[in-house]
């Protein structure tokens, strides 16, 4: 049994900062400031990340971003419905359905999300392309600031959904940011880049993942590949 773990922004699709937008306003309204999010680099955090930096920039008090963090994310569900209920843009990346459809109907294989997004916003960010029956499970932001710790939440919901060890080299990480080659490093998984968002093909080679793709277009040879993916193992 495989488990692949897909990442949403810049890997599934680009919802062309409707997120992006919506967790502003949502900082906003509910701490009074964003603090300088165009300084910022938000590619491949976790929700809870990105609200916690830039609030902890603009002098807000820990125990203040702590206490009213569900409160942000109430806001920023309710923004994000209200964008996407109102026929904002979600474009599909090229491939990314008949490869899901592919995946989903093997039997030795588990489709899951691993991302940073809120699980509120990856619904809802999901809700219009109609994938969202693919995904059987999903590690969130939601469930844990620090993304390094998401397979091991994914790989817990996937046993207890197969009912059978998964071990983390039979898990594959994909996404578009060396934070995702680097969270699936750290947990022994296998590494799969994609370019589809704002980093290069050549950025995420430096990254050394284990598979690298400039977007997912040629479903046979991507299922060829990702069948036949091993963890890289580094010296030392």
């Amino acid at each position: 049994m495989r488990l692949y773990l897909f990442d949403i922004d810049g890997t599934l699709v680009y919802a062309h900062r409707a997120g992006h937008t919506c967790l502003i306003q949502a900082m906003t309204a509910v701490f009074g400031t964003a603090g300088t999010p165009d300084g910022y680099d938000w590619r491949g955090k976790t929700d809870p990340r990105i609200v916690v930096d830039l609030l902890r920039g603009a002098s807000v008090p820990e125990p203040t971003i702590r206490a009213r963090l569900d409160e942000c994310f109430a806001q920023y569900a309710h923004c994000l419905e209200g964008v996407v209920d109102a026929g904002h843009p979600v474009d599909v990346y090229p491939g990314i359905r008949p490869l899901l459809e592919s995946l989903s109907t093997r039997d030795d294989a588990l489709v899951g999300l691993l991302t940073g997004n809120v699980e509120p916003g990856a619904r809802l960010k999901l809700k219009p392309t109609g994938l969202l029956p693919f995904f059987r499970l999903g590690a969130y932001g939601s469930d844990d600031i620090d993304r390094r710790n998401l397979p091991a939440i994914a790989r817990a919901r996937a046993q207890a959904l197969a009912r059978r060890p998964i071990p983390f080299s039979d898990i594959l990480i994909i996404g578009d940011t060396p934070l995702d080659i680097d969270c699936a490093r750290a947990a022994g998984a296998v590494a799969v880049a994609v370019a589809t968002g704002q980093h290069s093909l050549e950025k995420l080679s430096a990254h050394s993942p284990d598979l690298l793709f400039p977007d997912f277009s040629d479903t046979a040879a991507v299922l060829r590949l990702l069948a036949g993916a091993a963890v890289r193992r580094t010296a030392g």
